[in-house]
């Protein structure tokens, strides 16, 4: 895929996510690995509302190349990138209930989101839970690399973070993410029935 083609898809999911509500103002950022370094949606800026040619490019060190100054949250980016060779996308949203889910006390801090639905294990896996850390800080490197090999984390007190393959692999995980993350709100206090091991187990690949 060339680094044109990829730059319009970081444009048009950005919009996508900032028109259905999962992300706002200038919350949220992308990001694809490249062949030759890195695109990155430059900080402060609104996913609704992003050009092509403004995206942040970084050489493979991590030094910027050429478009806006990158999003603050690098140290986050850069940690899955280091801890999963196989990520070459990464999104961060703020969406409402994945934060929400983030901020509560009594979630399982190894596994946020427990398997209500098939969906879950299938796109996006085990999500935990990892401590605070100001956005933007350093800090929240090493708390990511921790939970490597999961491909989706929440950050505790802030929002959903989930890397894939591919740009299309990551928007579709962290929508996934939200959804469950919007079940176990909405049926909280209910009598739920997970998926049990086996189920889980046949839903994995072989």
């Amino acid at each position: 895929m060339s680094e044109a083609t990829i730059r319009a898809a970081m444009v048009k999911w950005g919009r996508s996510m900032f028109e259905r509500g999962l992300t706002s103002g200038s919350s949220g950022n992308i990001s694809v690995k490249l062949d030759d370094g890195y695109l990155f949606t430059p900080t402060n800026s609104c996913l609704g509302f992003l050009e092509a040619d403004r995206l942040s490019k970084l050489d493979a060190a991590g030094a910027p190349v050429s478009g806006d100054p990158p999003t603050k949250e690098l140290p986050l980016h850069f940690a899955f990138y280091e801890s999963r060779p196989e990520a070459r996308a990464v999104v961060h949203l703020h969406s409402t209930y994945a934060t929400a889910v983030s901020c509560l006390k009594d979630v399982d801090p190894a596994n946020a989101l427990l398997p209500m639905t098939p969906y879950v294990v299938m796109r996006v896996g085990q999500v935990p839970v990892v401590p605070y850390t100001r956005p933007g800080s350093s800090e929240v490197a090493a708390l990511i690399k921790e939970t490597a090999p999961s491909a989706a984390v929440l950050l505790g007190n802030h929002g959903p973070v989930v890397s894939a393959s591919d740009l299309d692999r990551a928007v579709f995980a962290i929508e996934e993410l939200e959804e469950a993350a919007r079940l176990s709100i909405v049926t909280r206090g209910l009598h739920v029935r997970y998926l049990d091991a086996d189920a889980i187990a046949a839903l994995r690949p072989s």
